[in-house]
């Protein structure tokens, strides 16, 4: 008997694992069209208060060189397709490309985050993301303050997550 289908075409192909790295200031670019990206594609209804080159300035500025910032990368040659950044026990960020969701690459990432703080975490989340606040809490995370928006400069309602070892 034999099939049409091409060879290796009726078994399911397995994901691409990441390869987690620390980020250097040579990845800013690549950090922020990941960031600009995901937040349009999965926060529509948040205010767009800066332009893309400001928002550049403040990952070179004050993300890459002030927090503890991952790249998860794919394919071959790499690209970057999501970061997560660590300050002290906060996770400020973690984001992808909204083409790679749902394979594995948040948990990679949130993984290498736990590595850097096995003890606790904390994060703030916008209440109307609820994808992000799902990701969350099937990773371990309970919810703590509710926030009106007052602490974000968008002014969107939020919750603090809270995570602790054991």
């Amino acid at each position: 008997m034999t099939s049409s289908a091409p060879h290796g075409a009726d078994r399911a192909e397995k994901p691409e694992t990441p390869r987690i790295r620390r980020a250097t200031a040579a990845d800013g670019e690549a950090v922020t069209a990941v960031f600009l990206a995901s937040r349009t594609a999965t926060m529509p209804y948040l205010p767009r208060l800066h332009s893309d080159e400001q928002t550049r300035a403040w990952i070179e500025a004050v993300v890459l060189p002030d927090t503890t910032v991952w790249v998860a990368e794919l394919g071959d040659p790499a690209e970057i397709v999501g970061f997560a950044s660590l300050d002290g026990t906060v996770l400020d960020h973690l984001y992808l490309r909204p083409d790679v969701r749902r394979r594995g690459i948040g948990t990679a990432l949130l993984e290498t985050v736990r590595e850097a703080s096995p003890e606790k975490l904390s994060l703030h989340v916008f209440r109307r993301n609820t994808e992000a606040r799902a990701f969350y809490e099937r990773h371990g995370f309970t919810v703590g303050e509710l926030n009106d928006g007052s602490r974000n400069e968008e002014n969107e309602p939020d919750v603090t997550y809270h995570w602790t070892a054991g």
